[in-house]
C-alpha cells in the first residue's frame, strides 16, 4: 500500500492561506482575530549564497586546490557544501539558467546564449511558466532574496524600458537587483539599473570607477 505524502504545509507554493481562526461578532468588542502572521522561513533556515564566475574553471580557485587564493569563498565554502558535478555549457545564458532553476538549459528555454534565441524548442530564452527558480521558491518560503552584477537571461526583445519586466531579475524572484542586464558593457562605464530603473555609476573611470 502506497502511503500519501505528509503535507507539512510548504509542499505547495505559494503557501496557501490559513483558515481564518477567528471569532465574529456583531459587536466589534467581542469579536477576536489572530495576530497577522509574516511569513518567514522555517526555524533553522540557513542563508543561500550563490556565486557565478564567468570564464573560470572548476580548478581555479583555492577552494578547489587550484592556484587563485580566495580566502572569502574558503570560508564560505568551510561552513558550507561543495558540489562538483554542476553541468555548465561553457556559455553566459544557459549556465545562469540551469543553476537558477536547477534544470537542463533547454528545459529552461536557454539553449544558447539569449542573443541568438529562435522559436526552436527549447531555445527561445524564455523560461516556461512550469518552471521555477530558486530565488522565487525561496521567496515564497519567506526568505528575502537578492541578485548583484551580470544578470543574462532577459529576452532580448525584453530589455528596454518598456518592459516587460516580468523576465527581469525581479521577475525571477530576486526582491532586489543591482547589476547589468545582458552579456556584455562596458567596465569602466556599464549600463547599469537598480530593479527595473537604469541609473549612473558613482563615478567615471578617470574618477577611479571600475
Amino acid at each position: 500500500m502506497v502511503q500519501k505524502p505528509k503535507i507539512t504545509g510548504r509542499e505547495i507554493l505559494p503557501i496557501p492561506d490559513l483558515p481564518n481562526k477567528g471569532k465574529m461578532a456583531l459587536d466589534a468588542r467581542k469579536a477576536k482575530f489572530p495576530a497577522i502572521k509574516p511569513l518567514r522561513p522555517p526555524k533553522g533556515a540557513p542563508n543561500v549564497v550563490i556565486v557565478l564566475i564567468d570564464d573560470m574553471g572548476f580548478g581555479a580557485p583555492s577552494v578547489t586546490g587550484g592556484p587563485c587564493n580566495m580566502p572569502a569563498m574558503q570560508r564560505i565554502a568551510d561552513d558550507g557544501l561543495l558540489y562538483n558535478r554542476f553541468h555548465t555549457t561553457a556559455l553566459c545564458s544557459p549556465t545562469r539558467q540551469a543553476l537558477l532553476t536547477g534544470r537542463n538549459h533547454h528545459s529552461a528555454g536557454m539553449g544558447s546564449v539569449a542573443e541568438v534565441a529562435t522559436g526552436a524548442p527549447g531555445n527561445s530564452s524564455v523560461r516556461p511558466n512550469s518552471v521555477s527558480t530558486i530565488a522565487e521558491i525561496l521567496r515564497l518560503n519567506g526568505y528575502n532574496t537578492g541578485a548583484a552584477g551580470k544578470m543574462h537571461q532577459t529576452p532580448t526583445w525584453e530589455v528596454s524600458m518598456s518592459g516587460p519586466f516580468d523576465r527581469w531579475p525581479t521577475g525571477d524572484g530576486f526582491e532586489k537587483f543591482f547589476g547589468i542586464v545582458g552579456g556584455e558593457t562596458n567596465q569602466w562605464a556599464p549600463s547599469l539599473f537598480l530593479g527595473t530603473s537604469p541609473i549612473e555609476p558613482w563615478g567615471t573611470a578617470e574618477e577611479g570607477y571600475h
